[in-house]
Order: structure tokens, then sequence, then C-alpha cells
């Protein structure tokens, strides 16, 4: 009878260490409540997450809570009760936010809150996050404006040049026509 419960047990820390490798390898997390998904709203919210390099899991809460612990990673304990899915980002947290409050417009998705960039944020803080451009979005406006200055300058240059043409064939056509 002891043996029995010594596997179960491993098994239970087998467990607990996979899903700490899962958290590990995500920059951030955000934690909604499923409950009410069908299988195919839960199958489209996972492939528009894949689209963010982001994956959406269910994973027991007690293993969970474990896995953060062990991680050290701060965390509320609100986010784990009840039916838990996390979506794990590895990347850039604002669009996947966006993905999860637009999603959760036509379908029962409740984000409860999130970690990123190591700090605990709760459901409000994440729907701001989910307003703000996103990290991609930031670098094109930048580059953008960057380049304006250029821009500007060989468009002005383009114009003198044309401005000549122009004012050559003119005097090209009056010639031709007196």
């Amino acid at each position: 009878m002891g043996e029995k419960t010594q596997k179960i047990n491993q098994l239970k820390k087998d467990r607990v260490s996979e899903i700490r490798e899962i958290i590990s390898r995500a920059k951030d997390v955000i934690f909604t409540d499923y409950r009410g998904l069908t299988v195919t709203q839960l199958t489209e919210l996972r492939e528009k997450l894949r689209e963010e390099d982001s994956s959406f899991k269910v994973i027991k809460n007690n293993y969970s809570k474990i896995a953060f612990q062990e991680l050290e990673m701060p965390m509320e304990d609100d986010f784990l009760i009840g039916p838990t899915a996390l979506a794990l980002i590895p990347k850039d947290a604002g669009p996947v936010a966006k993905i999860l409050f637009t999603f959760a417009k036509d379908v029962p998705l409740t984000v409860k809150g999130g970690i990123v960039e190591g700090r605990v944020l709760s459901k409000d803080e994440v729907k701001e996050l989910s307003a703000l451009p996103g990290r991609s979005e930031l670098y094109a406006k930048m580059l953008g404006t960057m380049n304006a200055p250029a821009t500007n300058m060989v468009l002005t240059l383009q114009a003198v040049a044309g401005k000549l043409v122009r004012t050559l064939q003119a005097v090209a056509d009056k010639k031709k026509s007196e």
C-alpha cells in the first residue's frame, strides 16, 4: 500500500516539474476563467494565440500554485480559484491581452489578471495593457519618425529636379511654337 502512495506522489511531482518547465519558458502569464467555453471556442482561441507564439493551457490549480511557488514568481491566490486557464506568453503581452479581451466580448471568457514583466497585474491593468500598441507597432512608429526627415529631404530634392525639368520643357515648347 505504501508503494502505491509513493508512485502517486512521484507522478504528482513529475507533473508539477513539467508545469514548472512550461511556466518558466513563458515571460508573462495571463490567468483566465474559461468556464462555459465550448471545445470549438477553445480551439479557436488557441489558434489566435498561436499566431502570437503564445499558448493557452488548462492546468490544475494546485499544481500551478506549487510551480509558481517553486519558480518564486509573484502570485495572487485569487487567480487560481475555479476553472483557470493560463495564457503563456514568451514575447509581448500586449497583443495577447488584446486577443483575450476581444475574444471575451463574444464568449464567456473572463480575464482574472496576470503576471507581466515579473509584476502582478489586476484584471483592469491587463485590460489597460491590451489597449496599448504592441512592441512591433511601437517599433514601426519609431522607425517612421526616424525616417521622416530623410524622406522629406528626398521628396524636396525630387521636387526641385522635377520643377527644373518642367521649366526646361516649357522653354523648349515655347521655342518650338515660335
